[in-house]
This record gives C-alpha cells, structure tokens and sequence, in this order.
C-alpha cells in the first residue's frame, strides 16, 4: 500500500501519496492563486514542481507575481533562448549566445561568432515558439564537479567550465532540454509550455529577449528604448569585454594569478577619467546646478565628493545641498497607500521653499538655507549663501532629475546626472548578475557598519525602497545629460568577505530567510578581496568603510 502524507495549505488539512509531483498537488491549489503557480514551498524552503513529494508539512506555492517565481520564469526563458540557439545555430566553431544585461522589461544579449540578422531572430523566434508548444519537460541531473567541467568543455561552454574550478561543492546541477545541457543559478520551471510570454527581436548589434513584469506576468510590455542607459552599460560592458573580464570564473582566475590590484587600479583610473570628462562638460554648459540621482546605494555620496574635486580643479567652487533639508515638518508627512508616512515622495519636500531658495540664489541674493533636524522631525535655520560667479551647488538626492523638484529653474541652468551600479559582471554566459542584487548586498554592508542594522532589516525593508526607485527616480533617467556607471567589476569579491557574516546570522523563522540563502549560494562563487588595498576615494568605500570622505 503507498505511503500517504499529510500537508497543511492555508490551514486546511490534506493527503497526497508519496511521490506525487509537486506540480500535480500545484494543480489542485491553482484555484486559490490569482497568476500560474511555478515553485512550491514546503516547510520554508522552495522546492521545484518537477520534483516528487518525500515529506509531509506546510505547503504553499509561488506564483508569477511573487519576486521568487518572477526570477524563476525569467531564468528559464534565457535557458529556451539558449536551447533555440542551439538548434539553430549550434556551437561548433565557437558560436554562443551572451544574456548581457538587463534594459527595461527584458535582457540585451549578444550573439558570438556569427553575424545578426532579422533571419537569424526570426529563426530564433520560431524555434523558442515550436519548444513552448511541444512543452518539453526540463529535466535536473546532478554530477560531479569534474564530470561536469568535462561536460561543458566538450560542448564549448568554457564560461561555465571555468565557474566551477573555483567551486568547493563536490556537485554540481545541470539543466537539459532533450539533449542539450545548461547550468543555471536558481530554479526553474518543469517544461517549456510554462514559458509562453516572450518576444525577440533585434536590437543595435544584439538582440532583446522582452520579457513579462512581476506587475502584469500574463503580458509581455511594450519595449521602451532606454538608448542613454543602453550606452553608458555597453561601453562598460566593452571595456570589460576587452579585458576578458566578462564573467565570475575569469575574475576568480585573476584574483588566484595574483592580478587583482593591476585590476583595482586600472578600473578605479577609469572611473576617474569618466568623472573628469563630466565635469569638463559641466564647466562648457555654463550650469550653476548640478543635480545628482539615482537609486539607493549607487555611491551617489562618494561620486559628489570625487565630482567636486573634479569641478575644483577646474576654477570652480563646488558647494554640496542635500535635498534631505528639504524636507517639511514630520507632521505633514504624505501618508502611502499603506497609511505610513512616505518620506520618498516629492511632496515630503518643501517644494516652495526649495523654488524659492535656488532662483534666489541664481540671482545673486544671499539666503538662509535650511537644516533639518531628524530629531525633532523639524525644519530649522542652517547656514546663509550667496553664489558668486565661480560658484556651483551640487545638489544630490532622490528627485533630483524630476524637473518638477526645480520647476522654476530655467532649464540651461541644471545639470543633470544619473547615478547607478550597472554591473556588468555575469555569472557566465547565461546566468546574468542583476544590478539590485550588487546595490542590496552595498547597502547591507554599509547599513550594518554605519547604522548597526541588521541584515534582516534590509531585507526585509528592500522591496519597499524598490517600489519607491520605480516611482520617483527610473522614470526619469533618460532625461539625465550624463549617466555614470558606479559599478566596480570586482566589489562583489570585496562584498562578500562583509557580507557573508551578516547573511548567516538570519534565523530559519525570519521572512527573509529565503533572499538571505539566495544571496549566500551566490556569494559562494566568488573568491574574496581583501579590501586594505582599495584606495581611500574609491567609491566601494562608502559601503566597506575606510573612505577619505565623510561619508
């Protein structure tokens, strides 16, 4: 007689044999979940619907909307993509296909080895459209470290081959489709019909793979061309291309070569020579303002301090306004859709009195700026300026590109720059590294050292600080005259030695367990840096500590 286990959904008291799949128990629950169910959840740790029930317990399911089953159908469309291109194309004299990087709703990817074509993406289409409707189950085996270097040397897939040489795991879990074999971080759906929104088509020399929102997963959006943003992530994307610096196991090989600080060096001259050619145009433009934004942790603090050295050395005096001063008494704080106080709205700013502060200023008068006091949630007297004509206010915040922050301000009169940490650092060729994982793991470490908060709290808060950077600071970064890429290709090494204590210090019963056991798992491919070899003004110093600024 079979084994029958008892599980607990919603409360309610259930049996299924053991050795039921996953997916069949998901199917009798899918009434109870407004999007396609993709991942289960068995007794707090997700699990695969491809895989058979061995223990009883609660059980509860993901969905399309959740950030977890969002991820997992995001992942397993790359891999459909890079199935097609197999069947398509193939990889015998080198042919691959690169997930480079996010742009809006999708992926850029860049297809190696062969020229781009509207045939080529059209071929590529059909064939993602044909393994969808066959609905082809995806099938998870697990080998040993060495079988599965060998497996993909064979196959041409040295990106993947080279990752796990610096692995301590003894094994290692690969994907297939039919005959062809993929590795992936994180899980996947159990077969292609699940992957049934998508679409493809060119885009500058590479492709974009567009891809449904966690807002609206049945549908795949309109494409936006971001092309400023596209820019200045590609010309990072080169210059790492160039180094053969493209993905985790070339890193880790010159960390072990002993190459590291020739690395750290030659980035941070980089990073110092794109910030001198934006205060170069700031000086031409004749601004009296620049204005600074970007989302959390993008190092906007140690970037106005650089800048300003920059501008400084170039006849100008640089004086820093944070917009935080700005804010109107605790008291008026707007109130969100939650009835909290939403302190990242614009209207939590004392718009008037910023308007009236700045044309002041531009027209030469000497005015009281204010001070806030984050004690008492009151706005107090700070200090008087006056702006001469060497002068220049650097002003750094979050609604610094929104116009409607400085609507009175002629528009020749701003400067505005677009700050963030565009990775473009991939795990391999397939396994991309998303810009907000690189920025949470910043603001863990720095919240920790200079605020004595807790992982967890991070965590737990980051969806919220999320929903706050989609409303009021992406919106409007294509309107920015300069954008600059604060990423660091080797900060994660240096992260993760910071990082790693913080994430295991979680416990299995707090809600961020789960993000807390992802971000681990990822951070195990890296091998560390030691951080005292990173000069003083570097921009990761804001978060590990040790900066000259005061930041």
């Amino acid at each position: 007689m079979a084994e029958m286990l008892k599980l607990i959904h919603n409360g309610i008291e259930c049996s299924y044999e053991k050795g039921t799949p996953i997916s069949k128990i998901a199917e009798d629950f899918q009434k109870d979940y407004s999007q396609k169910i993709v991942l289960g959840k068995l007794n707090g740790k997700l699990i695969e619907l491809f895989k058979p029930l061995t223990a009883g317990g609660e059980i509860s399911f993901r969905t399309l909307s959740d950030s977890e089953g969002h991820k997992t159908y995001k992942r397993s469309a790359c891999f459909l993509l890079a199935k097609a291109f197999d069947d398509i194309v193939g990889s015998k004299n080198g042919e691959h296909i690169v997930v480079e990087f996010s742009l809006g709703a999708g992926y850029y990817c860049e297809i190696r080895g062969i020229k781009v074509t509207k045939k080529l993406v059209g071929q590529l289409k059909e064939r993602m459209k044909e393994l969808v409707k066959a609905d082809i189950a995806l099938v998870k085996k697990k080998y040993p470290k060495d079988m599965a270097v060998k497996l993909f040397s064979e196959r041409n897939m040295t990106d993947k081959a080279e990752l796990f040489k610096y692995r301590i795991s003894s094994n290692v879990n690969i994907y297939f489709l039919e005959d062809f074999a993929d590795y992936f971080y994180g899980f996947m759906v159990p077969s292609t019909g699940y992957i049934n929104n998508f679409d493809l088509f060119l885009y500058e020399d590479g492709v974009i793979l567009q891809l449904p929102e966690r807002k609206n997963p049945e549908c795949v959006p309109e494409f936006t061309d971001l092309k400023n943003l596209f820019f200045c992530i590609n010309t990072t994307n080169n210059w790492a291309s160039k180094l053969e610096i493209e993905n985790v196991g070339q890193l880790n090989k010159i960390i072990c070569d002993g190459k590291v600080n020739d690395l750290i060096m030659l980035q941070e001259a980089l990073q110092e020579s794109s910030m001198a050619e934006i205060a170069t145009l700031i000086q031409k433009s004749g601004s009296r303002f620049v204005m600074i934004a970007g989302p959390s942790s993008s190092g906007k603090t140690s970037f106005s301090h650089r800048l300003s050295v920059h501008l400084m050395a170039r006849g100008l005096k640089p004086h820093p306004i944070a917009l935080d001063d700005y804010f109107i008494d605790r008291d008026l704080t707007p109130l969100d859709e939650n009835g909290q106080k939403d302190f990242e709205c614009l209207e939590a700013l004392n718009i008037d009195r910023i308007n009236s502060d700045m044309t002041g200023l531009l027209r030469g008068e000497e005015v009281m700026l204010p001070k806030y006091n984050f004690i008492t949630g009151k706005s107090e007297d700070g200090r008087l300026m006056k702006m001469n004509e060497s002068d220049i206010l650097v002003m750094e915040g979050i609604h610094g590109l929104n116009d409607a922050l400085t609507h009175s301000l002629p528009r020749e009169s701003k400067y505005k720059i677009y700050l963030s940490a565009l990775t473009v650092l991939n795990i391999d060729d397939h396994n991309r590294i998303p810009t907000t994982d690189v920025r949470l793991l910043r603001r863990m470490v720095r919240d920790y050292r200079t605020r004595g908060a807790s992982a967890s709290r991070t965590l737990n808060m980051w969806d919220s600080v999320r929903r706050g950077e989609n409303r009021n600071i992406f919106p409007f970064q294509e309107t920015a005259d300069s954008m600059f890429n604060s990423s660091l290709i080797y900060e994660l090494a240096c992260l993760k030695i910071f990082a790693e204590p913080l994430l295991f210090g979680i416990e299995e019963s707090d809600p961020s367990y789960l993000e807390a056991v992802r971000l681990l798992k990822f951070l195990q491919y890296f091998l560390g840096v030691n951080t005292e070899m990173l000069p003083k003004n570097s921009l990761i110093r804001e978060f590990v500590g040790g900066s000259i600024f005061n930041v």
